[in-house]
């Protein structure tokens, strides 16, 4: 399993897409949901229970079958993290965490580019929207990654493409 963390515009998704194509996985990304489900990007915690009820429920079920699962969650606290880490490992499988954690100017002109054609199922995020976000997302430090089997921390989504 690979939970991909990282702050909106951190290259996630694109990351997620190239995992799933090269090791014939299933990605799980929350924004392709969340709008036909609910017609929003958060209400009321609905975005948590679709990551971690729903989607974790079909992710654990490849897992069993011994399908990779690419969680494109986000996942800014460590709690979240280990959760799913900790899940991942009762299923038998080993956990990969990717963290993207480009500049906070980067992560704006790539939100700001894709605010002025907006993709299908992506919401607009307003420069305060992502200051704050940034304000909430806590780096995993060096304990938190040594828990994983894998760990990969770039600051491009471009580095995890070499």
């Amino acid at each position: 399993m690979s939970l991909i963390v990282g702050l909106p515009g951190a290259g996630k998704t694109t990351l997620a897409r190239r995992l799933e194509a090269e090791r014939a996985g299933i990605r799980f990304t929350p924004d392709e949901w969340m709008k036909p489900l609910l017609g929003v990007n958060e209400e009321d915690g609905k975005r948590w229970v679709l990551e971690s009820q729903l989607l974790w429920g079909v992710a654990a079920r490849a897992l069993t079958l011994g399908v990779s699962a690419i969680l494109d969650y986000g996942c800014w606290s460590e709690t979240e993290r280990d959760l799913f880490r900790n899940r991942a490992h009762e299923h038998g499988a080993l956990a990969e965490i990717v963290v993207l954690n480009p500049p906070f100017e980067v992560l704006w002109e790539r939100v700001a580019a894709r605010n002025a054609a907006l993709p299908e199922g992506t919401f607009r995020i307003t420069r305060e929207e992502l200051e704050e976000y940034n304000s909430q997302f806590h780096v995993p430090d060096a304990a938190e990654l040594a828990r994983w089997d894998r760990q990969l921390v770039v600051t491009d989504v471009q580095e995890a493409n070499a």
